[in-house]
């Protein structure tokens, strides 16, 4: 007879009970994923570059329009707290020091995905769209174009477009903010060689 083991899903309190007893620490890269505590990949060069593209973008861009917030907690729930790269927020007088963004604060969410485009897609998007979160970008940094995924649903986004050098995008909650895809993306492979 074959044992399923049993697997006991964390609340977000339970989750930051953990990081105050110690049991995690600041330096662990894990994420509440549907109650489950999700491993982070590291962070490489190509994405970190990415992340730090669109911060300076999105706060040159927006500057008191949104608050832009980087690899930051974004509670979704009673069991999901994902670390989205960046999220641009609802302005509040606080910076979210009360507590922590949901995701009715967020204006979009985007995930930089050098390694991790599959999971990602399989994953975090649909908690995302499941939450209500309006607009997702996903931004596959191997196959150099950005997923917009908007019309959130209970079984993810009803709308899927994809964007690649050459085009540019605009939030559906931002209208002023008007980026390319090149801008997001850097410098194409062989420009960087050359």
């Amino acid at each position: 007879m074959a044992v399923r083991p049993v697997r006991h899903k964390f609340t977000v309190e339970e989750y930051h009970k953990m990081a105050e007893a110690g049991i995690l620490s600041e330096d662990d890269r894990v994420e509440l994923i549907d109650g489950e505590i999700v491993d982070m990949t590291p962070i490489g060069s190509r994405h970190a570059a990415c992340v730090n593209r669109l911060n300076r973008l999105f706060s040159l861009t927006l500057q008191e329009s949104a608050v832009v917030s980087v690899q930051n907690p974004l509670r979704l729930g009673e069991v999901s707290e994902p670390q989205p790269d960046v999220a641009l927020l609802r302005p509040r007088e606080d910076y979210y020091a009360s507590a922590h963004p949901g995701a009715e604060d967020a204006l979009l969410v985007v995930e930089v995905s050098e390694s991790t485009v599959s999971q990602d897609r399989a994953l975090k998007v649909p908690l995302y769209g499941r939450h209500g979160v309006v607009e997702v970008w996903v931004v596959d940094v191997e196959g150099e174009v950005v997923e917009v995924y908007r019309e959130p649903s209970a079984e993810g986004y009803r709308v899927v477009m994809r964007a690649g050098r050459g085009e540019e995008l605009r939030p559906q909650l931002l209208p002023e903010l008007v980026v390319s895809v090149e801008a997001i993306l850097g410098p194409a492979a062989e420009e960087e060689d050359g």
